[in-house]
Protein backbone atom coordinates (compact mmCIF):
# COMPACT_ATOMS: atom_id res chain seq x y z
CA UNK A 1 0.00 0.00 0.00
CA UNK A 2 1.13 3.46 -0.91
CA UNK A 3 2.38 5.44 1.42
CA UNK A 4 0.57 8.83 1.75
CA UNK A 5 2.06 11.74 -0.17
CA UNK A 6 1.06 15.36 1.05
CA UNK A 7 3.06 18.48 -0.89
CA UNK A 8 4.21 21.63 1.54
CA UNK A 9 1.00 23.02 2.69
CA UNK A 10 0.67 25.93 4.61
CA UNK A 11 -1.12 26.72 7.82
CA UNK A 12 -2.46 30.24 8.95
CA UNK A 13 -3.71 30.97 11.98
CA UNK A 14 -4.74 34.69 12.58
CA UNK A 15 -3.90 36.56 16.46
CA UNK A 16 -8.02 36.34 17.19
CA UNK A 17 -8.39 33.19 16.55
CA UNK A 18 -5.14 31.94 18.77
CA UNK A 19 -6.48 34.22 21.30
CA UNK A 20 -9.85 32.90 21.21
CA UNK A 21 -8.28 29.14 21.65
CA UNK A 22 -6.20 30.26 25.13
CA UNK A 23 -9.05 31.93 26.61
CA UNK A 24 -11.26 28.92 25.78
CA UNK A 25 -9.04 26.55 27.82
CA UNK A 26 -5.25 26.32 29.16
CA UNK A 27 -5.44 22.28 28.64
CA UNK A 28 -6.80 20.36 26.10
CA UNK A 29 -8.46 18.39 28.63
CA UNK A 30 -10.51 20.75 29.47
CA UNK A 31 -12.40 22.03 26.24
CA UNK A 32 -15.69 21.29 26.54
CA UNK A 33 -18.20 20.54 23.20
CA UNK A 34 -19.69 23.53 21.77
CA UNK A 35 -17.02 25.50 23.32
CA UNK A 36 -15.67 26.72 20.32
CA UNK A 37 -17.47 27.96 17.75
CA UNK A 38 -17.44 26.86 13.96
CA UNK A 39 -16.00 31.13 12.93
CA UNK A 40 -13.36 30.82 15.14
CA UNK A 41 -11.79 28.13 12.91
CA UNK A 42 -12.18 29.57 9.52
CA UNK A 43 -8.72 31.27 9.18
CA UNK A 44 -7.11 27.87 10.28
CA UNK A 45 -6.36 26.32 6.81
CA UNK A 46 -4.71 22.95 5.84
CA UNK A 47 -4.25 22.56 1.91
CA UNK A 48 -2.96 18.72 1.40
CA UNK A 49 -2.88 19.09 -2.47
CA UNK A 50 -0.92 21.26 -5.09
CA UNK A 51 -2.55 23.56 -6.61
CA UNK A 52 -2.55 24.60 -10.15
CA UNK A 53 -2.61 27.70 -11.23
CA UNK A 54 -5.57 29.15 -13.75
CA UNK A 55 -2.84 29.72 -16.65
CA UNK A 56 -2.77 25.71 -17.22
CA UNK A 57 -5.56 24.86 -19.00
CA UNK A 58 -4.36 20.64 -18.92
CA UNK A 59 -2.60 17.97 -17.00
CA UNK A 60 -1.12 15.49 -18.89
CA UNK A 61 0.06 12.59 -16.97
CA UNK A 62 3.22 10.53 -17.96
CA UNK A 63 4.29 6.77 -18.25
CA UNK A 64 2.27 4.56 -17.11
CA UNK A 65 0.00 7.38 -14.27
CA UNK A 66 -4.00 8.51 -14.05
CA UNK A 67 -5.23 11.50 -13.90
CA UNK A 68 -8.22 10.98 -11.61
CA UNK A 69 -11.67 13.06 -10.73
CA UNK A 70 -11.98 12.78 -6.97
CA UNK A 71 -15.57 11.60 -6.29
CA UNK A 72 -17.08 14.11 -3.81
CA UNK A 73 -17.13 12.82 -0.11
CA UNK A 74 -20.79 11.33 0.71
CA UNK A 75 -22.02 14.41 3.00
CA UNK A 76 -25.30 11.94 4.54
CA UNK A 77 -25.53 8.33 6.03
CA UNK A 78 -27.55 5.55 4.55
CA UNK A 79 -30.40 6.98 6.81
CA UNK A 80 -30.63 10.53 5.46
CA UNK A 81 -28.36 12.04 8.98
CA UNK A 82 -26.40 14.50 7.90
CA UNK A 83 -22.41 14.40 8.13
CA UNK A 84 -20.21 17.35 9.78
CA UNK A 85 -17.05 17.20 7.43
CA UNK A 86 -14.94 15.64 10.12
CA UNK A 87 -17.21 12.50 9.99
CA UNK A 88 -16.96 12.21 6.06
CA UNK A 89 -14.90 9.22 4.70
CA UNK A 90 -12.62 9.48 2.14
CA UNK A 91 -13.16 9.00 -1.03
CA UNK A 92 -11.86 6.29 -2.66
CA UNK A 93 -13.17 6.08 -6.15
CA UNK A 94 -13.77 8.64 -9.40
CA UNK A 95 -13.39 9.31 -12.96
CA UNK A 96 -10.67 8.43 -14.85
CA UNK A 97 -9.96 11.94 -17.03
CA UNK A 98 -6.57 11.55 -18.83
CA UNK A 99 -3.89 8.47 -18.54
CA UNK A 100 -0.40 8.50 -19.94
CA UNK A 101 1.17 6.61 -22.66
CA UNK A 102 1.80 3.31 -20.87
CA UNK A 103 5.26 1.85 -20.11
CA UNK A 104 7.65 -0.91 -21.24
CA UNK A 105 8.56 -4.05 -19.78
CA UNK A 106 11.73 -5.90 -21.56
CA UNK A 107 10.72 -5.27 -25.25
CA UNK A 108 7.25 -5.18 -24.96
CA UNK A 109 5.41 -1.25 -25.12
CA UNK A 110 2.10 -1.73 -22.40
CA UNK A 111 -0.66 0.18 -23.10
CA UNK A 112 -2.79 1.41 -19.82
CA UNK A 113 -5.87 -0.55 -19.37
CA UNK A 114 -8.13 1.62 -18.15
CA UNK A 115 -10.10 4.56 -20.49
CA UNK A 116 -11.01 7.84 -20.02
CA UNK A 117 -14.29 7.78 -18.27
CA UNK A 118 -14.29 5.14 -16.22
CA UNK A 119 -14.98 5.29 -12.82
CA UNK A 120 -12.73 3.60 -10.78
CA UNK A 121 -11.59 2.40 -7.16
CA UNK A 122 -8.19 3.05 -5.64
CA UNK A 123 -6.07 2.26 -2.88
CA UNK A 124 -6.50 4.63 -0.03
CA UNK A 125 -3.29 6.22 0.10
CA UNK A 126 -2.33 5.90 -3.16
CA UNK A 127 -1.42 9.14 -5.43
CA UNK A 128 -0.77 12.53 -5.02
CA UNK A 129 -4.09 15.38 -4.67
CA UNK A 130 -3.91 17.80 -7.13
CA UNK A 131 -6.45 21.20 -6.96
CA UNK A 132 -7.18 21.76 -11.00
CA UNK A 133 -9.79 24.25 -12.09
CA UNK A 134 -11.09 24.36 -8.25
CA UNK A 135 -11.85 20.75 -8.53
CA UNK A 136 -10.07 17.78 -6.38
CA UNK A 137 -8.20 15.53 -8.73
CA UNK A 138 -5.06 12.34 -8.01
CA UNK A 139 -2.31 11.40 -10.38
CA UNK A 140 -1.55 7.58 -9.60
CA UNK A 141 0.21 4.94 -11.17
CA UNK A 142 -2.06 2.19 -13.25
CA UNK A 143 -1.30 0.12 -10.09
CA UNK A 144 -2.76 1.50 -7.87
CA UNK A 145 -6.06 1.22 -9.09
CA UNK A 146 -8.02 -1.67 -7.65
CA UNK A 147 -11.03 -2.10 -9.81
CA UNK A 148 -13.72 -0.98 -12.42
CA UNK A 149 -17.10 0.15 -10.93
CA UNK A 150 -19.61 -0.35 -13.66
CA UNK A 151 -22.60 0.30 -10.89
CA UNK A 152 -22.86 2.65 -8.16
CA UNK A 153 -22.71 -0.53 -5.86
CA UNK A 154 -19.19 -1.63 -4.55
CA UNK A 155 -20.40 -5.67 -4.87
CA UNK A 156 -19.88 -4.97 -8.65
CA UNK A 157 -16.47 -4.04 -8.03
CA UNK A 158 -14.34 -5.75 -11.32
CA UNK A 159 -10.72 -6.63 -9.72
CA UNK A 160 -7.57 -5.47 -12.13
CA UNK A 161 -4.20 -7.04 -12.18
CA UNK A 162 -3.44 -9.37 -9.24
CA UNK A 163 -6.27 -8.00 -6.80
CA UNK A 164 -8.69 -10.32 -5.46
CA UNK A 165 -12.43 -8.86 -4.40
CA UNK A 166 -13.98 -10.90 -1.35
CA UNK A 167 -17.17 -10.59 0.69
CA UNK A 168 -16.18 -10.84 4.26
CA UNK A 169 -17.83 -13.56 6.25
CA UNK A 170 -19.51 -12.26 9.34
CA UNK A 171 -17.89 -11.77 12.17
CA UNK A 172 -18.92 -14.52 15.15
CA UNK A 173 -21.68 -13.71 17.10
CA UNK A 174 -21.01 -15.46 20.07
CA UNK A 175 -17.44 -17.47 21.66
CA UNK A 176 -16.79 -20.51 21.93
CA UNK A 177 -18.35 -21.12 25.42
CA UNK A 178 -21.62 -19.70 24.55
CA UNK A 179 -21.09 -16.11 25.56
CA UNK A 180 -22.13 -13.41 23.42
CA UNK A 181 -20.47 -10.48 22.12
CA UNK A 182 -20.91 -6.52 21.65
CA UNK A 183 -20.19 -5.20 18.36
CA UNK A 184 -16.63 -3.57 20.43
CA UNK A 185 -15.69 -7.21 21.37
CA UNK A 186 -16.48 -9.04 18.01
CA UNK A 187 -12.89 -9.87 16.04
CA UNK A 188 -12.27 -8.70 12.76
CA UNK A 189 -12.66 -11.86 10.02
CA UNK A 190 -10.41 -11.99 7.88
CA UNK A 191 -12.40 -15.70 6.26
CA UNK A 192 -14.20 -15.04 3.39
CA UNK A 193 -15.89 -15.87 -0.24
CA UNK A 194 -13.83 -14.90 -3.28
CA UNK A 195 -16.76 -13.20 -5.52
CA UNK A 196 -14.20 -11.84 -8.68
CA UNK A 197 -10.76 -11.99 -9.57
CA UNK A 198 -7.92 -9.85 -11.89
CA UNK A 199 -6.73 -10.93 -14.88
CA UNK A 200 -3.11 -11.29 -13.06
CA UNK A 201 -0.18 -9.23 -13.28
CA UNK A 202 2.30 -8.74 -16.10
CA UNK A 203 5.30 -10.63 -15.96
CA UNK A 204 8.76 -9.68 -17.38
CA UNK A 205 7.74 -9.87 -20.44
CA UNK A 206 4.80 -8.11 -19.98
CA UNK A 207 2.37 -11.47 -20.70
CA UNK A 208 -0.93 -11.67 -18.34
CA UNK A 209 0.01 -14.46 -15.57
CA UNK A 210 -3.63 -15.76 -14.53
CA UNK A 211 -4.23 -16.09 -11.04
CA UNK A 212 -4.61 -19.10 -8.56
CA UNK A 213 -7.29 -18.35 -6.82
CA UNK A 214 -10.57 -18.94 -8.39
CA UNK A 215 -14.42 -17.10 -7.99
CA UNK A 216 -16.39 -18.88 -5.19
CA UNK A 217 -12.91 -19.86 -3.05
CA UNK A 218 -13.37 -19.75 1.13
CA UNK A 219 -9.71 -18.14 1.60
CA UNK A 220 -7.83 -16.67 4.45
CA UNK A 221 -6.20 -13.56 4.35
CA UNK A 222 -4.12 -11.33 6.01
CA UNK A 223 -5.60 -9.73 8.46
CA UNK A 224 -4.06 -5.88 7.81
CA UNK A 225 -4.19 -6.27 4.06
CA UNK A 226 -6.53 -4.35 1.26
CA UNK A 227 -9.31 -1.96 1.12
CA UNK A 228 -12.19 -2.63 2.79
CA UNK A 229 -15.84 -1.51 1.54
CA UNK A 230 -18.93 -1.89 2.62
CA UNK A 231 -21.96 -2.79 -0.09
CA UNK A 232 -25.76 -1.08 0.11
CA UNK A 233 -26.86 -4.11 1.44
CA UNK A 234 -25.06 -4.02 4.56
CA UNK A 235 -21.81 -6.51 3.55
CA UNK A 236 -18.45 -5.89 4.18
CA UNK A 237 -16.28 -6.35 1.58
CA UNK A 238 -12.32 -6.20 0.91
CA UNK A 239 -10.15 -5.95 -2.58
CA UNK A 240 -6.61 -7.09 -2.03
CA UNK A 241 -4.00 -8.64 -3.94
CA UNK A 242 -3.53 -12.18 -4.67
CA UNK A 243 -0.29 -12.48 -2.62
CA UNK A 244 -2.42 -11.50 0.84
CA UNK A 245 -4.62 -14.45 0.19
CA UNK A 246 -2.83 -16.96 2.62
CA UNK A 247 -4.80 -20.19 2.18
CA UNK A 248 -7.38 -21.74 0.67
CA UNK A 249 -10.16 -23.41 2.86
CA UNK A 250 -12.76 -26.38 1.83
Amino acid sequence: MAATQLTASPVTVSARSLASLRASSAKFGTLKPGTLKQSQFRSFVVRAASVVAPKYTSIKPLGDRVLVKIKEAEEKTMGGILLPSTAQSKPQGGEVVAVGEGRTIGKNKIDIDVPTGAQIIYSKYAGTEVEFNDVQHLILKEDDIVGLLETEDIKDLKPLNDRVFIKVAEAEEKTAGGLLLTETTKEKPSIGTVIAVGPGSLDEEGKRQPLSISTGSTVLYSKYAGNDFKGKDGSNYIALRASDVMAILS
